[in-house]
């Protein structure tokens, strides 16, 4: 494994961690997709440590549907714009755009070297 999937798998991790503190703060009717979402950000992390190239179709997707839910969702945008409650903005701030934003930037960086690496073995 090099060294940006290394980063993109801790990136992973630390959507997984951020994510299970945020579950127990959501709304209690969104507990089953909260936990599916966070499942498969689970299975992402051991999908990209054991193959990448099976991973980033769906890194890209997962990572922006997070983005656009987040921007979409009236009560999301209300708990960032107004810091209250303050610990679910920070964790919907912090996991919702800043680890999605490196998890898009680390995926683009590991399938560009992943490809690259590819090109010059088949070359």
């Amino acid at each position: 494994m090099n060294k940006i999937q290394r980063y993109l798998v801790a990136v992973l991790a630390s959507i997984c961690v951020v994510g299970a503190f945020g579950i127990p703060l959501g709304d209690p009717k969104f507990l089953i997709p909260a936990i599916i979402l966070e499942s498969s950000f689970i299975a992402l992390v051991i999908v990209s440590l054991k193959n990448f190239r099976y991973a980033y179709i769906p890194n890209f997707i997962i990572a922006g549907i997070v983005i656009a839910g987040n921007t979409i969702s009236p009560k999301h945008l209300e708990i960032m714009s107004t810091f209250h409650p303050f610990y679910n903005a920070i964790v919907l701030i912090i996991g919702g755009y800043v680890l999605q934003a490196l998890l898009l930037i680390t995926n683009g960086m590991s399938l560009r070297e992943y490809r690259s690496t590819k090109i010059e073995k088949s070359g």
